[in-house]
């Protein structure tokens, strides 16, 4: 199954530790980095399935939620930035985390990239699986648990054998997908407007206004968290853009480069479509209405018929945002896999996992055992988790929040770390390697808290349970399945350090050229 690539040497010439891997060099460019950036967050769905949720918590003020979301990510998205120009490795966080704060953090951080994929794999199979049936008109199937979990695990087989067999098919699948997708939200969203300020919205419908930018117009901090919580799921996935970063062209730069852009190009193509979507079918819980419960799910594919109407271009046009939402999800479950096969490729090249996961397909020159074992962890988990409960699997989801904000808060403290030595070298290096990173990681780490205090709500997501000693609390499903998530890395961990202590002694990481440079690097420690 592909040939183990040789370890890095602690010895490896400045610049050049990146490559060892076996990954095909420049195989991306700036505009495919960018689109797969983009296509990993699922624009179309995480907006269709979190706007209403928005809407619920702020009302009218969902649009600056959205633009406030954004600002975290991209101070994240500058500590990739910066992180990637000294360390171009395809482990990311997991090896930037390992250099600044030792590997047990390091691998941990890696774990939580991992955890988070192989949970939300899961959502997104099953939105493929239901949409798919949907596109075809069969409406029964899609209602069917079994008939739905059988495509969601073929979606997914699907797309494990794209990126298997090469990076570059993979990049221009997805430049087909994310096409398909963005077009359909512009229709929607400026027929939506047209409609409205031509007066033949329906009688909800309200022009946009500027006070619905206004952040001091919601009712409390505590509902700006929680809309800002929900808001930050819809940004995730861009760091897929520099995952790849081994097989980019200029790979210190463009990576980060695109990181950026894509965080942007989200952030306005969120606005303007929650703008859209507002103005047409208002706030209101009843009807079309954005915060109706009917439509939380999806509250896009759900304004269809009243946008585009009931005639034949009607009729074809909700077809196409069903085929948007399913397209979103396809495109995200196919940059859900590359991440995680890279992340766990790097871990195993540097001894933290078993070696078999660093094997690379000699013709197509991507990760095998990485690539397929992704695949095969999260059917199993998919198929799992529907068979015990869709109420569990539900939950699952809703956790992945806090994986999110766990690494990439990380990621942001471990680049204000890793700098630490050259913050006073230039206004420059402190502002983007100091406070923009810095910053970042404390609004994460904020979301993060604040997180587990709402998710620890008893009557909070689908399920609840009991904690098996004093003081038994009753604790909702979502923080349990996030925190124990967390805390079965921990038990892998301490399995791996068992098995290959190497990397625990910091025997195995190489020195960045970066490093080398600021004559940070010491003798690897030992026990």
């Amino acid at each position: 199954m592909g040939s183990p690539a040789a370890p890095p040497s602690a010895h490896t010439p400045p610049g050049t530790g990146a490559t060892d891997k076996g990954l095909k060099q420049g195989a991306l460019g700036l505009y495919s980095s960018v689109v797969i950036g983009l296509a990993s967050t699922a624009p179309a769905y995480s907006l269709a399935a979190t706007l209403g949720v928005i809407v619920g918590i702020v009302g009218f003020q969902s649009p600056i939620v959205v633009i406030l979301a954004f600002v975290p990510m991209l101070l994240i998205a500058y500590a990739y930035k910066e992180l990637n120009q000294a360390d171009p490795d395809c482990g990311t966080t997991f090896t930037w985390a390992s250099r600044a704060f030792g590997p047990r953090t390091g691998w941990l951080g890696g774990w939580g990239i991992v955890a988070a994929d192989i949970i939300v794999m899961a959502n997104l199979a099953q939105i493929a699986g239901a949409y798919g049936f949907k596109l075809v008109g069969a409406d029964g199937l899609a209602d069917s648990t079994l008939w739905v979990t059988v495509a969601g695990v073929l979606w997914i087989a699907v797309m494990t054998l794209i990126c298997y067999i090469g990076i570059e098919i993979s990049a221009d699948s997805q430049k087909v997908l994310l096409t398909i997708e963005v077009v359909i939200l512009v229709v929607l969203a400026v027929t939506a407007l047209v409609k409205v300020y031509a007066g033949t919205a329906p009688s909800v419908a309200s022009r946009a206004e500027w006070s619905w930018f206004n952040p001091f117009r919601i009712d409390s901090l505590d509902a700006l968290t929680k809309g800002m919580l929900a808001g930050v799921f819809i940004y995730w996935g861009w760091d897929t853009a520099v995952a790849v970063n081994e097989e980019t062209v200029d790979r210190d730069r463009t990576p980060g480069r695109a990181a950026v852009i894509s965080t942007v190009v989200l952030l306005l193509v969120y606005g303007v479509v929650t703008v859209s979507a507002q103005a047409f079918a208002g706030v209101g819980d009843t009807g079309i209405g954005l915060g109706n419960p009917d439509n939380a799910d999806d509250v896009l594919s759900n304004l269809g018929s009243e946008v585009f109407g009931t005639g034949g271009w009607g009729s074809f046009a909700t077809k196409l945002l069903i085929l948007m939402v399913l397209t979103s999800a396809a495109a995200s479950t196919q940059t859900t896999i590359l991440p995680t096969a890279r992340t766990t490729l790097s871990m195993a090249s540097y001894k933290a996992i078993p070696d078999r996961f660093a094997r690379i397909h000699p013709r197509f020159l991507t990760p095998t055992w990485s690539t397929v074992g992704m695949g095969l962890a999260s059917i199993a988990f998919y198929v799992v988790l529907t068979r015990v409960s869709e109420n569990v699997l539900a939950d699952s989801i809703g956790s992945v929040g806090l994986m999110i904000a766990f690494y990439y808060g990380l990621t942001g403290f471990a680049c204000v770390w890793y700098y630490r030595k050259v913050l006073t070298r230039s206004p420059h290096d402190l502002f983007f390697k100091g406070i923009v990173p810095g910053l970042g990681g404390l609004l994460l780490l904020y979301f993060f808290v604040h997180a587990c205090r709402v998710y620890s709500a008893a009557d909070y997501g689908s399920t609840s349970w009991t904690l098996p000693v004093p003081p038994h609390w009753r604790l909702g499903g979502v923080l349990v399945t996030g925190i124990g998530a967390l805390l079965l890395g921990g038990v892998l961990m301490l399995v791996c350090r068992l098995a290959s202590p190497g990397f625990f002694r910091q025997e195995t990481i190489p020195v960045s050229s970066y490093e080398r440079r600021s004559g940070r690097h010491a003798a690897p420690k030992r026990r």
